[in-house]
């Protein structure tokens, strides 16, 4: 009877002995693999980050106070009188204009139609992967040379465009050269170059989705809308708040489509707050001038990704 008490007994006393994987011994290796890969892997990115955002942005607010056009050392200091030129500059109210328009046709053009497409491509069949591909397409093109793609194409003498309005017997337009069509032109290239990166991440999200959801609603007797609006929809939301946040982003900088298309012109009707940083600031070798501008635009971008972050992607 004793051998089979002390027998009951040796598992708890082993038990007992052995260390669990809440002591403080394994907490502590734990801690110091942590603060391992930290000290490891932390610096080189800090480094990293200084150099080539840290540093530029601070020359850049430097620069921003001094009437200096890039040669020698910033002498003339001239405090807020950039960023008082800068405002009341007509070019910038038009390219601000110009950025807010860009947005809204993003996210009320773009990001639907990437969805649209999506819900269709994001089921297997044939031929699914192809138009998936065709459709991504253009966002793996250099956006310079999309631009110049469709400058061509928008030529009123040569283009594709023009052919296309003289078969039906039409006069061809300019819609580079003309003040109210250049940013129309500019708007949908936008569109085309970009719908296709929103429509991956809507199919890669879709495709993430448990079928056994959708199948719940169906047997439940929800129609194909409503698991679309009920189950479908809300399941996508942190990917489309994360679509928006990188249209928005995108919108405030950009710059590449413009320059091979109208370079800001005509009259400054397409100009973006990028593209008149460099017409106004690089261009005329008004360095001080141009930096107020990238001051500006950093400041714009850096506000509305905080606060996104804070308010709309803070369970994230």
């Amino acid at each position: 009877m004793s051998f089979q008490m002390t027998r009951g007994r040796r598992p708890a006393a082993l038990a007992a002995r052995r260390p669990s994987a809440a002591t403080p011994a394994s907490a502590g290796a734990f801690d110091a693999g942590k603060w391992t890969a930290i000290l490891l892997f932390l610096p080189p990115a800090l480094l990293l980050f200084s150099l080539f955002v840290v540093v530029p942005v601070g020359e850049a607010a430097w620069y921003s106070v001094f009437n200096w056009n890039g040669f020698g050392h910033p002498t003339n200091w001239v405090g807020f009188d950039n960023f008082r030129a800068v405002f009341a500059n007509r070019a910038f109210g038009i390219a601000v204009r110009n950025n807010l328009l860009i947005i809204a046709v993003s996210l009320l053009v773009q990001l639907p139609l990437a969805l649209s497409l999506a819900l269709i491509l994001a089921d297997r069949f044939r031929g699914a992967v192809a138009l998936r591909m065709l459709f991504f397409m253009p966002y793996v093109l250099a956006e310079v040379a999309a631009g110049l793609i469709f400058s061509f194409v928008y030529d009123g003498d040569y283009g594709l465009l023009a052919g296309i309005f003289r078969a039906v017997g039409a006069e061809p337009p300019y819609l580079l050269a003309s003040a109210q069509t250049s940013m129309l032109a500019i708007l949908i290239v936008i569109v085309w170059k970009y719908f296709g990166f929103h429509m991956m991440l809507f199919i890669a999200a879709l495709q993430g989705i448990d079928p056994s959801l959708k199948e719940a609603a169906r047997i439940d007797g929800a129609s194909r809308w409503q698991v679309l609006r009920y189950v479908v929809i809300p399941l996508l939301y942190p990917t489309i708040r994360l679509s928006v946040f990188f249209a928005v982003l995108g919108s405030l900088q950009l710059f590449d489509l413009v320059m091979p298309l109208t370079r800001g012109g005509p009259a400054d009707s397409s100009q973006t707050m990028v593209s008149f940083l460099y017409t106004f600031g690089v261009m005329r070798m008004r360095v001080g001038f141009g930096s107020a501008v990238g001051v500006i635009v950093f400041v714009i971008c850096v506000a509305f990704a905080f606060s996104y972050q804070r308010w709309v992607m803070r369970d994230e």
